[in-house]
């Protein structure tokens, strides 16, 4: 300023000669002066900024929030930049927090304000704000300082410690720290919370030589009561409850309008915030229930936001939905439903509407029909609908209806289900009976399906069947069965027989249902088991198919029955344009093979398609399947047999049979199957000479099963040769036993049979018999014109020739008989057939003879031996008796025997012949 005011006065002292140059001089003399001018300004509004700072500093507090509170001095009104305010806090006079807020030049003169969240209870430490400024990096000398005094020791009056903070709320997974103040002269122990580990409480610092600090990880609510934290000293204990939790978490707001008079709004709760003070809400203002909210409002046409609030002690949501509510309207339910019409098949229901603006919307009516157990829901709509007819209802029978509604314009929701109708309707003739048969070896069986209770509408009374041949249908016959019956034996004479089956009950008879029975053919039998495949059942039931038939004009029908046990067959009846069903009974069980027929359905007799056998489930065999199990050796090999299995037995198909046999060292040696289900023997072959176990299985689906086991010890070839010769020795031995017992025991009939007695000669009392009518007489040499060559060559006798009678002598021609004494006995011939007689020939008899039999007597001093010829020379002619006297030596052999009465005496007829010997002999 100083140097301004000289230069000023130099230049008015001066005399200028030169005009210009004072315009010159003037001109950079106003210059100078204007730049000091601002120089000055400049620094005295510096000056102003310098002093420029905050005044009025507040602390206020909410649990551990310390809220600052600040104006700008009077200086500041110069700021023409942003201003710093930095801020600094302090714990028990150390720094633990710096921050700075910006001041903007429209801002200066407001009252600012600044908060901040001590990690500590305030009660526990002092808590200090510092406050300057800063503008273009020069700060204010000026500042401002509050604090806030921690809680004393000395001002607790119980001798215990103190802890802070006390109930509290906290947030589920948030770090608490609680602290701990001492009384003067206690000594410090330990802190810890009642409920959690010992891992949350090892975070325990010393704040001063009075305070301490827990800080705890609150990881769970706190459930119906508060979490205790607590102090221990060495003389008392203190604590202070806290409680954790969860803001809310509400969801889902949705809004809609029942009586079109009102707005009723609800969402999705949030989880249980697990605090004392339940979630407040509100709906436009208004508080509200907890998930429904209501309140009166003009329904009219248009969209508009619906807001909710849901706020609790940790925090605050806001809901909001925006809807149109005279498309959401959702319906109370009807009032007061009734049937007050009810047929056999059909009942009519009406109700009312408790809100008469429904009665001008376009309502659409759902009805749910329940009967036993089942359900049908019907849909009806109209204009302030208020009735409705259900059809196709069975008769009697009870059902339950409810009702529920919406409006059909504008689709939001189903309205509330109606109180339930009960109603029964009324009853009607039975339906028509499922009918089948069951063909037996000696009989028919006509069998039907009991009628349910939704199919004989009402009580049967009986049911009545009729048949008649096919080409006598006028000759019907009838008979009735009971009611508790469902089968009719018919003989096997009706073949070819329709037959007709209806059921009665008060209300009528059913239509009838009919059956022509076909003529029984071998393959039509049960027990027939020719063709039949195999088929294997899963899930408790059989799943079939086949190929269709032209044939099955009504469908098709398939029975089954156990093929083992006699039993009442079942039946399912398939659609013709099905070729597939799934069969499943209540009476199915694992392990019993049954018998699946499928039939074809015609306008005549059912006509067999195939027949199938299976399982439903196969299961494994017992063991000891194969009953008498045997072996038998050849040579090295070693035959292993057994019964066939029976069909009940078998709870498995069975595929084949496996036969592994151990040596004496339970080594397998032997491994053979045989594929054939059918094969009742395996063989091992080329075994050593040793002891083996053999072991029988059978194979089926479910693995190997049907163990049986026989051990079997092979004998050399050498043991069994001599086996057998010494039973055949022993055999021979005994039957040569047996039959010398048998001759000892019969040796009296086998002589007489095999070796007869030959019978002696009995002497009469005279040696010489004297001629008479039955005596044999010498024949004249004149007599006989035999030559010495014909009477040398054969000696021959001409016997008495008699008359047979039946292969037998007559007594009547014999012309000696031997007589004997009372002790005597007479000579009897066995009765044998007689071979043809001893014949003379005629050509030997000299021509001068007469032509019939000569009777020629040749007395014996020893016997008298008469033999009788034959009638072949003649049959009526007279008798040849020839009476030969023998030489000493003689030889006797039979020609024949007679059979005669046993009890006559012995003729002598040609039963010997006596032949002279040679001397030589």
């Amino acid at each position: 300023m100083k140097t301004c005011q000289q230069l000023y006065l130099t230049l008015n002292g001066i005399t200028t000669t030169d005009c210009k140059r004072r315009i010159k001089m003037i001109t950079w003399l106003l210059l100078v002066s204007l730049f000091c001018k601002s120089t000055q300004g400049q620094n005295a509004q510096e000056n102003r900024v310098l002093h420029c700072g905050p005044k009025n500093l507040t602390l206020t507090t909410s649990e551990q929030t310390i809220l600052s509170t600040w104006e700008d001095d009077r200086s500041c009104s110069a700021v023409q930049d942003v201003l710093i305010y930095e801020l600094v806090v302090l714990i028990a006079d150390k720094q633990v927090h710096y921050e700075e807020v910006a001041v903007t030049p429209d801002q200066i003169g407001a009252t600012h304000s600044w908060n901040w969240t001590s990690h500590l209870p305030l009660e526990c430490a002092s808590h200090s704000v510092r406050l300057t400024s800063r503008y273009k990096n020069h700060t204010s000398p000026w500042k401002q300082e509050q604090s806030i005094p921690a809680f004393a020791g000395r001002e607790n009056s119980t001798n215990k410690p103190e802890v802070f903070p006390r109930d509290r709320v906290f947030k589920v997974g948030s770090r608490a720290t609680f602290c701990c103040i001492l009384p003067v002269g206690q000594t410090f122990k330990k802190m810890y919370a009642v409920g959690y580990d010992a891992n949350n409480n090892n975070d325990t610092i010393k704040i001063s030589s009075q305070t301490y600090a827990l800080t705890i990880h609150l990881n769970q609510p706190s459930g119906d009561s508060d979490t205790d934290v607590k102090c221990q000293t060495d003389t008392s204990e203190n604590g202070a409850s806290a409680y954790s939790g969860y803001p809310p978490g509400d969801k889902d707001l949705w809004c809609e309008t029942r009586d079109l008079q009102s707005v009723e709004c609800k969402w999705t709760v949030g989880r249980n915030t697990h605090l004392l003070r339940p979630t407040v809400y509100q709906l436009l203002g208004s508080e509200c229930a907890e998930n429904s909210c209501s309140q009166k409002v003009q329904v009219v046409e248009g969209e508009r936001n619906w807001t909710l609030t849901a706020q609790n002690e940790l925090g605050k949501v806001e809901l909001q939905d925006r809807a149109d509510l005279t498309k959401r309207v959702h319906m109370y339910a009807p009032q007061g439903v009734r049937a007050p019409t009810v047929n056999a098949r059909n009942v009519s229901l009406e109700w009312k509407w408790a809100v008469q603006q429904y009665n001008n919307l376009n309502i659409t009516c759902q009805l749910n029909v329940s009967h036993g157990g089942t359900h049908t829901i019907s849909e009806n709509f109209g204009v302030g609908l208020n009735f409705a007819v259900l059809k196709d209802l069975k008769p009697n029978w009870k059902y339950n209806v409810v009702v529920r509604c919406r409006t059909t314009a504008h689709f939001w929701k189903w309205g509330d289900w109606s109180t339930s109708v009960n109603f029964h309707t009324r009853g009607d003739v039975p339906d028509a009976l499922d009918v089948w048969m069951q063909m037996m070896d000696n009989r028919i069986l006509i069998i039907w399906k009991m009628p349910l209770a939704n199919q004989s509408h009402g009580r049967i009374i009986d049911y009545e069947v009729t048949w008649a041949r096919t080409t006598e249908r006028d000759q019907q016959n009838r008979t009735t069965v009971a009611h508790n019956q469902h089968s009719l034996d018919l003989s096997q004479d009706c073949m070819s027989c329709i037959v007709t089956v209806t059921a009665r009950n008060i209300n009528g008879s059913s239509s009838p249902s009919t059956i022509t029975i076909p003529s029984l053919s071998p393959e039509s039998s049960f027990s027939d088991r020719t063709g039949v495949s195999w088929i294997i059942g899963s899930e408790s039931r059989f799943n079939l198919s086949w190929s269709a038939s032209p044939t099955a004009s009504c469908g098709y029908i398939v029975d089954w029955c156990p093929t083992t046990e006699t039993c009442s067959v079942e039946w399912l009846k398939v659609p013709a344009n099905e070729t597939n069903a799934s069969i499943f009974s209540k009476n199915f069980s694992d392990g019993v093979r049954y018998t699946l027929s499928i039939y074809a359905c015609t306008q005549g007799a059912p006509v067999l398609l195939e027949r199938r056998e299976g399982y439903v489930s196969e299961k494994r065999i017992e063991n000891s399947l194969f009953k008498s199990l045997k072996s038998k050796q050849r040579d090295s090999d070693v035959e292993l047999s057994w019964e066939p299995i029976s069909l009940k037995e078998q709870t498995a198909f069975i595929q084949g049979y496996v036969l592994y046999g151990l040596d004496s060292n339970n080594k397998l040696v032997i491994n053979v199957s045989e594929e054939n289900p059918e094969a009742t023997s395996l063989t091992a072959r080329n075994l050593q000479i040793s002891s083996y176990t053999f072991t029988v299985k059978a194979l089926t689906a479910v693995g190997e099963c049907g163990t049986t086991s026989i051990t079997v010890t092979l004998k050399s070839l050498t043991d069994n040769l001599i086996k057998a010769v010494f039973i055949s020795l022993v055999t021979i031995f005994c039957v040569l036993s047996l039959i010398t017992i048998l001759c000892y025991k019969h040796w009296t009939r086998i002589k007489q049979k095999v070796c007869p007695p030959i019978p002696k000669p009995v002497l009469t009392d005279k040696w010489l018999t004297s001629p008479g009518e039955h005596s044999c007489r010498p024949l004249g040499v004149d007599q006989c014109h035999h030559s010495e060559v014909d009477i040398m060559d054969v000696p021959e006798l001409q016997c008495n020739t008699g008359v047979l009678v039946n292969d037998y002598v007559s007594q009547e021609f014999m012309p000696f008989v031997f007589t004997q004494t009372q002790k005597g006995y007479y000579n009897q011939p066995l009765k044998k057939h007689l071979p043809p007689p001893l014949t003379i020939p005629t050509a030997a008899i000299p021509s001068g003879l007469p032509t019939s039999p000569v009777r020629c007597v040749f007395p014996n001093p020893s016997y008298d031996l008469i033999m009788q010829i034959g009638d072949q020379l003649s049959n009526s002619g007279p008798e040849l008796i020839i009476e030969y006297q023998p030489h000493n030596n003689t030889e006797s052999f039979p020609i024949n025997q007679t059979k005669g009465d046993p009890e006559s005496p012995m003729s002598c007829v040609s039963t010997y012949i006596l032949l002279p010997q040679s001397p030589s002999n």
